[in-house]
Order: structure tokens, then C-alpha cells, then sequence
């Protein structure tokens, strides 16, 4: 019994990644790719970069890619610490489930033009964040 519940608390007290390593696409596209699309599609596409980018923007002053942990960048590993990052972990994902709901119920209305464009300017965005380590 001691064995299990020690290894719980050193799992519970690991260096948790700022980034979640779900904040990713699968793939980049052009405007000839989104326009074979159907609207469903398109609208799964926006969510994708929506929720990947609501993972990882407000992070970037730490890092840009998963894996990343406040031990890696100096941060203590205490619980004050350790409780801040899960409670933002926490809100992120909150945010992340109420926009999707929303998007859900609204995007559909959306201009299927429109849609291409913003899920170009969202990858774009990401593929920013590839080259962020640039900017010394």
C-alpha cells in the first residue's frame, strides 16, 4: 500500500508541460485544399486551430511547444506554483469547452469564405510560432 501511494504522490507532484502536448495540427493547408472542402469540414478545421492556438499563445513568453516544464525553465516545483499552473491549466480548458459550444451553435451561420481565410490566418499564426525563437 505504501508503495502505490508513493508512487501517486511523486506522479501528482511531477513537472507538469505548460503546454499540452494535444496543441497541434495535423496538417496545413491552401486555399485549393479548403475549397474541395465541405462547410462540416471547414468548421472542424477552425475548431482544431482555435483550441490548438487557445493552448499555446498565452505561453509563448515560456515556451512553444509541449514538453516544456516549470523545473525546465527554473520555475520552483512547489505546490504554489505547481497549484497555479493547474488552476490555468484548468481555465484554459474551460475556455477552450465554453468557445467550441459556442462555436458550435454559431460557426455553422459563418460565410464559408470567411472560414477559409480565418483558418488560413490561423495557420499562419502557427507557423509563426515555429520560427518565434527567431525573434533575439
Amino acid at each position: 500500500m505504501f508503495i502505490m501511494l508513493s508512487a501517486f504522490a511523486q506522479k501528482k507532484n511531477d513537472p507538469k508541460s505548460i503546454i499540452s502536448k494535444d496543441a497541434m495540427i495535423k496538417k496545413y493547408h491552401n486555399i485549393e485544399e479548403l475549397q474541395r472542402m465541405q462547410k462540416g469540414q471547414l468548421l472542424d478545421l477552425y475548431i482544431e486551430r482555435m483550441e490548438t492556438l487557445s493552448n499555446i499563445l498565452p505561453y509563448i513568453a515560456f515556451a512553444t511547444k509541449p514538453g516544456v516544464t516549470m523545473s525546465t525553465l527554473g520555475i520552483p516545483n512547489n505546490n504554489d506554483n505547481r497549484k497555479a499552473l493547474e488552476n490555468q491549466i484548468e481555465n484554459t480548458n474551460n475556455y477552450i469547452e465554453e468557445s467550441i459550444a459556442f462555436q458550435n451553435v454559431m460557426l455553422p451561420y459563418s460565410d464559408t469564405r470567411n472560414l477559409m481565410r480565418a483558418i488560413l490566418f490561423y495557420e499562419e499564426i502557427m507557423k509563426s510560432i515555429h520560427t518565434y525563437d527567431e525573434f533575439e
